[in-house]
């Protein structure tokens, strides 16, 4: 018989496997971003991976359009995957919004691609945390928006952040006044890497590729030279848009969102106004956001999306304009991991019971059924083997609590309950309904 060719298992580039240990996290994660936006009123949705592809083209820029995947299906129509959920978004609600009425409020937490670079936490193949608002103007929904992303960082966790705030109105004002607007895309496109890149780069690709003169260019990059508190900034801002209507609206909507957010105590540290940010995608009209851990800014925004108030007419002739922010979940991750912010578990259940008497499987699972109907999860090792062998098992595994019961436990009318954290043990009476053994488990795990 010949030798088989093996296959050689690897990744693709720009995508990961998820391990247990980051699967848990990340599905806590996920969970927390479901509860945060349900306390709001986002209902959940679903839509497919795969759209039609002029469904997607035009919609994000140039640059958005050179990585999407794309083919022709077997009925030879070109297809995309969704590089992420507004676009999609937008189809389902001019699809369905007379069903659905206004406002619409969805959440959306589904995996999207994009053939980009991959560099630190970023990647080809990643799971966006969606919440949108679709159907109404209001500033309200602007200010929710940053309300929910203030929450939902500190329900994940996180305290030392910025949530950084603009509005396109102001930069498309400046625009006006500097003749630009027709090219508008391009020189917002080249401002959203000032991060990246700097200022005399932005500079020069406003000048190559925006047809802007040094002039030009150098006026609308006057924004990442304004520093100071919110305040400051709209003050230094005003006389860049003063007699341009839509730059005025701008600054109106700013202060007033940044008045609400300090009324319900969401005010500086947390939200700061960076008027340089631009957001790369070309949909955007109104407010943006930006979300940064102030320990770890080099990771890039992690919570970023804004208004968009003309997207969905590409597909509909009713108005829906609609605003929401995006979740990085795989970015947050990879920020977390550095800094040392994930509990590296390779099990959901905190409790596990060994097995290693024979005679005694039956009260090891009755001993489980009893925890788990009381809300804790458990695993029962499925073979008989030495005690010490399953104790590594359940250290390497990451779990809180052992509870080790054999003949002469049982003969007692006792369980060691040991908290393999802490190497601490106490014996608890079993009694028939195991309430004395629950409540010793959830003080642990309390």
């Amino acid at each position: 018989m010949a030798d088989k060719t093996l296959i050689p298992p690897r990744t693709l580039q720009g995508f990961r496997d998820y391990p247990p240990e980051v699967m848990i996290p990340r599905e806590r994660l996920i969970e927390t971003a479901k509860r945060v936006y349900r306390s709001y009123g986002f209902s959940p949705i679903d839509t497919p991976a795969l759209e039609y592809l002029e469904i997607l083209t035009g919609k994000g820029g140039e640059e958005t359009d050179k990585q999407l995947y794309r083919f022709q299906d077997h009925g030879e129509r070109w297809v995309g995957l969704r590089f992420d959920l507004t676009v999609p978004l937008a189809r389902f609600a001019a699809q369905h919004i007379h069903e659905l009425g206004t406002p619409f409020k969805r959440y959306h937490i589904a995996t999207v691609w994009r053939g980009e670079r991959p560099q630190a936490g970023r990647f080809r193949e990643f799971m966006q945390c969606d919440f949108d608002t679709i159907g109404t103007r209001s500033t309200a929904s602007d200010i929710e928006t940053a309300l929910v992303i203030h929450d939902l960082l500190r329900a994940i966790g996180i305290r030392d952040f910025t949530i950084r705030l603009n509005n396109r109105m102001l930069l498309t004002g400046l625009l006006e006044r500097q003749g630009l607007v027709e090219r508008s895309s391009l020189v917002l496109r080249a401002l959203d890497k000032l991060g990246k890149i700097g200022v005399e780069k932005v500079a020069e690709e406003m000048v190559a590729m925006a047809g802007a003169t040094p002039e030009q260019a150098r006026e609308v990059l006057k924004l990442a030279e304004i520093s100071g508190s919110n305040d400051e900034v709209l003050r230094q801002v005003e006389p860049l848009v003063a007699g341009n209507a839509t730059g005025e609206t701008g600054v109106g909507k700013l202060r007033e969102t940044l008045a609400a957010l300090a009324a319900v105590g969401v005010a500086e540290p947390f939200v700061k106004l960076d008027v340089s940010i631009a957001r790369g995608l070309d949909y955007y009209t109104g407010t943006i956001f930006e979300t940064f851990l102030n320990e770890l800014p080099s990771i890039g925004s992690i919570c970023s999306g804004g208004r968009y108030d003309n997207l969905a007419d590409l597909y509909t002739n009713q108005e829906l304009p609609g605003i929401g922010a995006s979740l990085g979940l795989d970015r947050l991750l990879a920020a977390l991991e550095k800094l040392g912010l994930v509990e590296k578990v390779a099990t959901p259940a905190p409790v596990f019971i060994p097995y290693f008497d024979e005679t005694h499987l039956h009260d090891y699972l009755r001993l489980a059924a009893a925890l788990r109907t009381a809300g804790i999860g458990v695993e029962v090792y499925p073979e008989a083997k030495k005690l010490g062998q399953q104790l590594k098992y359940a250290d390497r595994r990451g779990f809180r609590i052992a509870l080790i019961a054999g003949q002469n436990e049982f003969d007692a009318g006792v369980c060691q309950v040991k908290d393999l954290q802490r190497g601490e043990k106490q014996d608890v009476p079993l009694t028939g309904d195991y309430s004395e053994l629950i409540e010793a488990a959830r003080k642990i795990l309390c």
